[in-house]
């Protein structure tokens, strides 16, 4: 079965496009999602077990305590598989933190959508979800500091925007979406440059408006690239100890993120030496799901 393109409700899009997400980027990703389930077939045990008229709810249930996130991708997927014939009751506003038991959200229509619907509305709802839970912990562990949480582009091929929106609703931040945001001179572009300062004067020669981070493994680069004039510097892999040294010696001259191998037993510590940020890989690649279930309710 194919799903027609621009079948997302005109509700859904506007709050899409205010949560800072494209619709069309959103409706790409849905498509996928719901054609790689059905593939060019039918639900076949729906098929057989379930009346063609028949009519339900569908209740979505956090059975573990977590932060919400995706409701708005979720109704997407009901969109492109329901058009019309879909009524959906959103309980909480994302980013909101709930306890076991709580209905998140419901989908009223025929039960052949419903069930159709269920999985990548469901895959979507509780990835997204277990995003912004593991960030909000990390931010709990920041409260009363200067520092932020935020994600880098370790992000799941083609879910990079969602992943990132589900940071925020988690109380993060985010770094650059693509290469083209902002520079970040690494190892690899002071090993071809020749050195901190030749990189950054490189890239503020070609590109004169983009901000430049630059990433450093020493006290001595840290200098260098103060100098220079970086908009950010990265600690790699810095001991907390020479965060703080690094704190002291830039002097509030430049924004500081710490970076490399972070552990959420260590974010209290890292943001006392004072940095500005936390660069997280794990908000979007290691972050488990939350675990939510679907409830059906059969209604006539």
């Amino acid at each position: 079965m194919r799903y027609p393109a621009y079948r997302l409700a005109p509700e859904t899009t506007s709050g899409l496009a205010s949560a800072g997400l494209s619709p069309l980027d959103v409706e790409s990703l849905v498509l996928r999602t719901t054609e790689e389930d059905i593939g060019d077939g039918v639900d076949v045990t729906t098929m057989a077990t379930v009346p063609a008229d028949q009519r339900g709810r569908l209740d979505f249930v956090a059975r573990r305590g977590g932060v919400i996130a995706g409701q708005i991708m979720a109704a997407a997927v009901f969109d492109v598989v329901c058009g019309d014939d879909i009524v959906l009751d959103f309980c909480v506003d994302e980013g909101a933190r709930v306890d076991p038991g709580t209905v998140i959200m419901s989908a009223t229509s025929l039960t052949h959508h419903l069930l159709r619907a269920e999985r990548p509305a469901l895959n979507l709802l509780s990835h997204l979800s277990g995003v912004a839970t593991i960030t909000a912990a990390w931010a709990a562990e920041l409260r009363g500091t200067q520092a932020v949480v935020r994600d880098t582009r370790k992000t799941t091929p083609g879910m990079r925007a969602v992943e990132k929106y589900a940071v925020r609703m988690g109380g993060g931040s985010n770094h650059r979406m693509s290469l083209a945001d902002a520079a970040l001179v690494k190892d690899n572009h002071v090993l071809a440059a020749g050195s901190v300062s030749q990189a950054f004067a490189a890239v503020r020669e070609r590109f004169p408006d983009v901000p430049i981070e630059v990433e450093v493994d020493t006290l001595t680069q840290l200098e260098e690239a103060v100098e220079a004039g970086a908009d950010l510097i990265l600690l790699d892999n810095f001991t907390t100890s020479e965060m703080a040294e690094a704190v002291r010696r830039a002097g509030g001259r430049v924004r500081l993120e710490a970076s490399g191998g972070l552990t959420i037993d260590q974010a209290a510590a890292v943001a006392a030496t004072g940095v500005d940020y936390l660069a997280v890989g794990a908000l979007t690649h290691s972050a488990p799901v939350m675990d939510i279930g679907a409830e059906l309710i059969v209604i006539g």
